[in-house]
């Protein structure tokens, strides 16, 4: 993050925004700028790819189906931003944190001991260990006791649009963002791939809401797409995970995709529309 902060610096903040008497390394500005940096980032992350994915990706039949609830895509919009907003507080305490050299974040390749082999084993260590944690993050977050004050209002939405990626409370969605954070303390990781993960996590969890349920056949039974999300805001108790099946089948919460199965949404609306034409002939 302070590579993006450099160049937010050089380009906008020093020139137009802050007074020279407030040094680029001092707290509050760093602050201030993080917090200005990584709102503005994650809307247009959220938004920009929701809305490319709602308008070339999503089936708008699915509109059409009996669970779609009444002005569901701007409550979507409206719970995503607010969260969004809100999350950012806690995240940039994060960011600041690495900017202060608290995580192990390299510049370089040659500060990673094995090389480019290296940035390749953190890049697979980021994704089994963010996988990992989310997998029982969120399935904590269906206990009765907890489902209720937070994890409900991202299941309002039981058939989802690429804008419920996001939708959350804000307690929630950090909590869930929490592994992507925690990792760069833990491990080493180049903070190229770092800021690229960051933004690829964003555009995953878009894509896992955006009702395009086909995966290629080998995959189906590796890789959490939007066909096994669908099926976690209907039947709740499936498919926690966030990347792959793995923890759902450790966990025992793994369900085939009703979609791939001829039993979706898809089929669900038109059987209901080959029921209305046969009642109006």
């Amino acid at each position: 993050m302070d590579d993006v902060l450099s160049v937010a610096d050089y380009y906008i903040l020093t020139p137009y925004v802050y007074p020279a008497s407030w040094p680029e390394d001092g707290t509050l500005r760093q602050l201030i700028s993080l917090l200005l940096v990584t709102n503005l980032g994650a809307q247009l992350i959220y938004l920009g790819f929701a809305a490319l994915s709602f308008y070339c990706v999503f089936d708008h039949k699915l509109m059409k189906h009996p669970q779609f609830i009444k002005n569901q895509v701007r409550r979507e919009i409206n719970l995503g931003t607010v969260s969004i907003f809100w999350m950012s507080f806690p995240t940039v305490a994060l960011f600041f944190a690495e900017i202060r050299g608290y995580s192990k974040l390299y510049d370089d390749v040659s500060e990673s001991a094995l090389g480019w082999p290296g940035v390749l084993l953190s890049i697979a260590g980021f994704l089994f260990f963010t996988d990992m944690c989310i997998y029982w993050i969120h399935r904590s977050m269906h206990h009765k006791n907890i489902y209720k004050h937070l994890h409900k209002q991202h299941h309002i939405f039981k058939i989802p649009t690429p804008f419920a990626s996001h939708a959350f409370h804000p307690v929630d969605g950090f909590l869930q963002s929490l592994p992507y954070h925690v990792y760069p303390f833990l491990f080493p990781l180049h903070k190229v791939v770092y800021l690229a993960l960051f933004v690829f996590v964003n555009i995953w969890t878009i894509s896992i809401h955006d009702g395009d349920y086909r995966l290629p056949g080998p995959l189906i039974e590796v890789i959490n797409g939007a066909a096994h999300h669908v099926d976690h805001h209907l039947f709740f108790y499936y498919n926690y995970g966030q990347y792959f099946t793995l923890w759902d089948r450790l966990g025992g919460s793994y369900r085939h995709p009703s979609a791939l199965l001829g039993k979706g949404p898809h089929d669900h609306i038109r059987k209901l529309t080959a029921e209305a034409a046969e009642t109006d002939r």
